[in-house]
This record gives structure tokens, C-alpha cells and sequence, in this order.
């Protein structure tokens, strides 16, 4: 371990919810100069973390049937002296560690943003931290490479990991050629699709919406890379996702496509977002399907108009001089 002021960090399992958290981390660099960090996270999301300054190490953190992941964990990092424990997961493990000072999740009794919620574990709720995550210069070379091309970007992620979220990809095909043909806002763009490991065929499927002008990094790129590439998007257009986090956070215009997910909870942060719906409202959809098990598309009424005219509107509203 460096020396320094020793922070130990243990965010979320997926990625979208340490996303959101991330900006604690930003914080903590920007009010502790020498802080030295060990952040504890998911295994898809672990990835994330390793250009964060003053890093340690990162500890991709598994979770076992048996519970003895949490056991793990403790053998790791008990010998250390800390000077801070941050403890998003609320666990008991905190409290059996040596630190200086604690700072442990409880979850909002009320229903909360999860950028608010993390930020008052550290009691900065009055000015929460905005996501933020690092990158480093060779990383956003190879961005560069991967997006090189004439036109704007419109980023697409099709994929969710629930049916019950996902927006059939025939409509994001449909989205694509409305704003990428003829007069639409982005005619003569590129489009640009995301998705993790397995997702790779359901890039492919939107290729004849962009003919040659197509980048498809679903499978293909890991989440930092991902995040890299949609700093030069245009336009980002996904279900309730890590992308659409990772978009957000990036700075991108960004639309959610929402459905049995709590906006309240989980829309995308920051001025240029944008959450859009069908008809139903979350609860509407919640009394048809109370525990969110059913193998059922819940997206269903969501008009490809709708979506167009929303992508529409926030391309004129971040317009250069509008932004």
C-alpha cells in the first residue's frame, strides 16, 4: 500500500448504479490531495476504476451463494489502517474495520435519486457530485481511432438485462433512419451501437439502418472504451442501461427509454438528459406486474414518434450556442 490518506471505496455490483456513484470519487481526489484509493466493485463494473488517480488497487468483488464473498473481502483489506471506509452497499463489514472515519449507505425512506443517495453518505446532498469517470490519453486515442469519420455520431444501446426493459431494436432501427435520412437532424451521420458481451448480433441487426456508416462496438469494446467513444457521440439513445449512464456521465445528449424502471430512481444525470416514456406510468406498470418477473416486453407502447420527437427537440435544444 502507498502512502498517503488509504480511502477504501466499496460501490455497486452493476454498472449503471456505480456510474452514478462515481463522482464520490471525484470528490474525495479534489478535497484530499494525497488520497490512495482500493475501490471495491462488481465485476462488470470493477473496469471502470483503473485510471482513477492515486488508485491502489481495484478488487473485483463476486458475490458467492454462500455469502462468504463478504469473508473475502474482510481477509483483503482488515490488515490496513484506514483513513476512510465508504461503504455504498450498507454492509456490516465496515464497522469491523480500522478506520478513522465511516461513511455507510442507508437507503432513502423516501423515493431518491441514486446520485442524491450516494451523495448523503457523505453528506453532500446540498451539492451532490455529478458522475465523473477517468480515462487516460492513450485510451482517448484509441477512441479516436475507433470513431474516425465524417458526420455526426448517434449512439444507439438496444440492449437491457430484462426483456421487461428492452424497446424492441425494429423501433431503434426505425429512430435511426428517421433522424440519420433524408431531412432528418442528423442526415449524413454515423451510427454508433453499444452493447456488452452476447450483444455483438444485435449491433449487427441495425447495420442496414446506417448502411457503411456504421460502428458497432456492441461486444467488442469494454466499458471504458465504450465511455471514451460516447464523449464524441452526438446523440445517445438507450433503455435504462449502464450505456445510458456511461452516456450521461460522458456528457452526451441523452435519451432514456423508460418503462418498468423509476425515473425518480435511475434517469440519466446531468442538464442535457432527457427520460421518455409510453402512456403508462412506472406504478401502472408495477400493479400489471408486481415483482418485475414476468418474461414480458414492457415497452410496448412507446411510439417510435415519440422517441424521434424528443431526439429531435434535445439536438435543437443543445445546438451550438443553444447548450
Amino acid at each position: 500500500m502507498s502512502r498517503g490518506f488509504p480511502i477504501l471505496f466499496i460501490t455497486a455490483t452493476r454498472i449503471g448504479d456505480a456510474v452514478l456513484s462515481s463522482g464520490l470519487i471525484k470528490r474525495l481526489i479534489d478535497e484530499i490531495p494525497d488520497a490512495r484509493f482500493t475501490i471495491v466493485a462488481g465485476p462488470d463494473a470493477a473496469p471502470l476504476f483503473a485510471h482513477v488517480p492515486g488508485l491502489d488497487r481495484v478488487i473485483a468483488f463476486e458475490k458467492s451463494k454462500s455469502g462468504s464473498h463478504w469473508f473475502e473481502l474482510w481477509r483483503q483489506v482488515r490488515t490496513t489502517k484506514w483513513g476512510l471506509v465508504v461503504d455504498l452497499r450498507g454492509s456490516g463489514i465496515s464497522r469491523f474495520l480500522t478506520t478513522r472515519r465511516r461513511a455507510i449507505h442507508r437507503k432513502s425512506t423516501e423515493p431518491t435519486h441514486k446520485v442524491l443517495e450516494a451523495a448523503r453518505t457523505l453528506r453532500i446532498e446540498d451539492d451532490p457530485a455529478p458522475p465523473h469517470i477517468f480515462t487516460n490519453p492513450d485510451l482517448e486515442t484509441y477512441a479516436d481511432e475507433l470513431t474516425k469519420g465524417e458526420g455526426p455520431i448517434l449512439a444507439m444501446a438496444p440492449a437491457a438485462n430484462w426483456i421487461g426493459k428492452t424497446w424492441p431494436v425494429e423501433r431503434f432501427s426505425q429512430v435511426a433512419m428517421n433522424l440519420l435520412h433524408g431531412y432528418g437532424p442528423l442526415a449524413g451521420g454515423r451510427l454508433m451501437v453499444l452493447g456488452g458481451p452476447g450483444d455483438d448480433a444485435l449491433g449487427r441487426s441495425l447495420k442496414d439502418s446506417a448502411g457503411r456508416r456504421f460502428i458497432n462496438l456492441a461486444g467488442k469494446v469494454d466499458v471504458l472504451t465504450a465511455y471514451a467513444c460516447l464523449k464524441r457521440a452526438r446523440l445517445f439513445i438507450g433503455n435504462d442501461s449502464g450505456a445510458m449512464h456511461l452516456s450521461a456521465a460522458a456528457g452526451t445528449p441523452t435519451i432514456g427509454l423508460f418503462g418498468p424502471s423509476d425515473e425518480r430512481l435511475y434517469a440519466p444525470w446531468g442538464e442535457h438528459t432527457r427520460i421518455v416514456r409510453g402512456p403508462r406510468s412506472f406504478e401502472q406498470i408495477r400493479a400489471v406486474d408486481p415483482g418485475f418477473g414476468q418474461a414480458l416486453c414492457h415497452m410496448m407502447d412507446l411510439p417510435v414518434k415519440t422517441v424521434v420527437t424528443a431526439a429531435s427537440d434535445l439536438l435543437k435544444a443543445t445546438e451550438s450556442g443553444n447548450a
